[in-house]
């Protein structure tokens, strides 16, 4: 399914159907969310991380649902690289701690669904797809991260999720500010000139999409699709940074 913030789900197809086209793509990496695991308080589905794992030839990350170090264990055996928190991610310290030690760092994934709130419209981040507010900020919620041992950060604009209308380089910006822990953006790419910017922009960053990948054409007809690698070579290269 591909929402647009947050809501109106579109079906995109079966996922192990979309992996095996993704692979011919020769995509560079793929991120799976359950995006109703934690609203529903319930557990990974191990089955289908398995036959995802099975199935995938680039590196994989799944989030949803993960809340203990055992099943971030049970999730990395299943042949998964990186497994991701949100939710657990807000008071997860301690959590963060003993999973680095027992998968290390380079698995470690922390995403920050992000959207502007109050009077001020200022960035802050929300859990259980942007329904629960935190009242933190995701470039001081980053950089306590970053302490607490997160190989990666994922920070996704609620704002611009599915609009299609380009990343927000401001919220980018703060993040890429406050920490200097590698940094994915997500929320907003619908052309590649869009990735474009924010690679040329910064010197290290991922650039990660996915009505792009999944939708064509102005009704947004669903045809799974990726650069080529010509096309991705091309990328950033006209910034002052590449």
């Amino acid at each position: 399914m591909k929402t647009r913030r947050f809501a109106d789900p579109k079906y995109v197809g079966d996922p192990i159907n979309a992996v095996r086209i993704f692979n011919e793509k020769e995509v560079d990496e793929l991120f799976v969310a359950d995006i109703d695991a934690s609203i529903e308080n319930r557990e990974p589905n191990y089955d289908l991380i398995r036959s995802l794992a099975a199935e995938c030839r680039m590196p994989l990350c799944y989030a949803g649902g993960v809340t203990t170090a055992d099943q971030f264990d049970r999730i990395v055996s299943l042949g998964v690289e990186k497994v991701a928190i949100g939710t657990a991610a807000i008071d997860g310290e301690r959590l963060i701690g003993e999973v680095v030690a027992r998968v290390g760092s380079q698995s470690v994934v922390a995403v920050l669904d992000v959207r502007k709130s109050g009077l001020m419209r200022r960035y802050e981040v929300f859990t259980h797809n942007g329904s629960k507010k935190t009242g933190l900020s995701p470039a001081d919620l980053a950089a306590k991260l970053e302490k607490s041992g997160v190989g990666e950060i994922v920070i996704n604009s609620i704002d611009r999720d599915g609009e299609m209308q380009g990343y927000d380089l401001e919220l980018v910006e703060q993040v890429r500010d406050s920490t200097s822990v590698p940094l994915t953006v997500l929320g907003g790419a619908g052309k590649l000139s869009d990735l474009d910017e924010l690679i040329g922009r910064y010197p290290i960053i991922g650039a990660a999409a996915g009505s792009l990948f999944v939708f064509k054409g102005k009704y947004r007809a669903v045809l799974i699709n990726y650069p080529t690698p010509e096309q991705k070579a091309q990328l950033g290269q006209d910034g002052e940074t590449h």
